[in-house]
């Protein structure tokens, strides 16, 4: 949610935004806001000359009783009473106005940053940077499943059975290396300075709602009936709910957390979810990075975080790109944002594995995240967000690109004390 002082001194600004996201018929909402947030200020500045009006007949009643007046304390005191008739209707007006403001600020996008390409979906984002040498094998890399299968490693008849498409059972050598991959990743946070957390896997719709647009939510968020509980898509949401209505003294700052959660997504509008394969699911395990900081460090931040996926990928032997999303693939809170991609020697091209998101302070609007300056100001904070691994997507980087030609894989050096020792997987 962006400033409403940027709409009313700059609603050009606002417009040219939207349609860089090809987002035109939310125009109209910006002239919306603007007559709506008209009609509640002017509600507004009525109802404080009432109440200061009736506060000063009140005294005037006192004064005349004191006098022994009571004829005309008793007119006051039915003009005071109008008073408040007029006052309750105009209050009722001034919070259906806020919320009619409030309701088309949330759909309104967030100013993308100046360095956005602009394009209309993912098929424009752009390639910045390539990490390590893409290698094709001299032998042919079967499809994952198919290599997970061949150590006895998933059973996803069993899931389909249980559960349906998009979900699966992990077992032996691939579960293993699955919660390797986890452990590992935890730890390489916790050494770049991050604290871990274990966070709620639910959270109230309120927070859903300051986390993530409607649209997100709609095509992700499993509600849980007869509650006001969502099941988290990704521990972003949970752990930057965590800091709601909250004040942050500047010195504490950055903020700088690693977290781990399942995730649960409908995956509304995927075209379908695999019967084989673990690429798109509705259930997996995640390890997160997000940082809460000033404004003014958050592009550094940005930076940051998406070198650090990168650097983790890389220490397994897995080559990587870094695509940046264009205008139309970024989701209305973001500032900016690029997507993390796995070279994948099987289909000979990479695929997501991550993504990485400055969110400026549109979460911290929505949620109420302050922060207080020394000189005691207080200024809504920015957030950040990025993978740091998602399994069992990840898997399919890892086995393709560690697949021997004997069928073994092998397990990088710094796996291997999560993985007893082993340097290869066997069948």
């Amino acid at each position: 949610m962006i400033d409403i002082k940027l709409i009313r001194t700059n609603p050009d600004l606002v417009k040219e935004n939207i349609k860089k996201k090809f987002q035109d018929e939310k125009i109209k909402l910006v002239d919306e806001v603007i007559e709506l947030d008209k009609e509640y200020r002017a509600a507004q500045t009525k109802a404080d000359e009432l109440r200061n009006k009736r506060k000063t007949m009140s005294k005037q009643i006192g004064a005349l009783m004191g006098k022994g007046q009571k004829d005309e304390a008793e007119k006051v005191k039915a003009e005071v009473a109008g008073i408040g008739d007029e006052l309750e209707a105009l209050e009722k007006k001034e919070e259906e106005l806020k919320n009619a403001v409030r309701e088309r600020m949330l759909v309104i996008p967030n100013i993308i940053d100046d360095s956005v390409p602009i394009g209309k979906d993912d098929s424009e984002n752009v390639e910045n940077e390539r990490f390590g040498e893409p290698v094709v094998p001299d032998f042919e890399v079967p499809y994952h499943v198919d290599i997970m299968e061949s150590f006895d490693g998933i059973d996803l008849d069993s899931a389909r059975r249980t559960s349906g498409n998009g979900f699966y059972y992990l077992k032996g050598d691939i579960a293993r290396l699955h919660s390797a991959i986890l452990s590992y990743a935890r730890d390489f946070m916790i050494d770049r300075g991050f604290t871990y957390y274990i966070p709620p896997f639910m959270i109230r719709s309120n927070v859903v709602t300051g986390v993530m647009s409607f649209a997100e939510m709609e095509g992700m968020m499993y509600k849980i009936e007869g509650e006001d509980l969502y099941l988290i898509g990704t521990s972003e949401h949970s752990m930057i709910g965590k800091f709601i209505d909250t004040i942050i003294p500047e010195d504490e700052l950055p903020k700088t957390l690693t977290s781990y959660s399942p995730c649960f997504r409908k995956e509304v509008g995927a075209h379908g979810i695999e019967e084989r394969g673990v690429y798109r699911i509705h259930q997996f395990e995640k390890q997160e990075m997000i940082v809460v900081c000033k404004p003014e460090d958050s592009m550094d931040w940005y930076n940051k975080l998406w070198k650090n996926s990168v650097d983790f990928f890389r220490t397994l032997d897995i080559p990587v790109r870094t695509l940046e999303c264009c205008s139309g693939d970024l989701a209305d809170l973001k500032v900016k944002s690029c997507d993390v991609e796995a070279w994948s020697p099987r289909q000979k091209k990479y695929f997501e594995v991550g993504s990485c998101s400055n969110l400026g302070d549109a979460q911290a609007r929505r949620l109420g995240i302050r922060i207080k300056g020394a000189d005691g100001s207080k200024y809504f904070a920015h957030t950040l967000n990025n993978t740091v691994v998602a399994p069992p997507r990840m898997l399919i980087a890892f086995l393709e690109n560690n697949l021997n030609a004997d069928g073994t894989v092998n397990i990088p050096e710094p796996l291997r004390m999560y993985m007893g020792g082993k340097d290869k997987i066997t069948k």
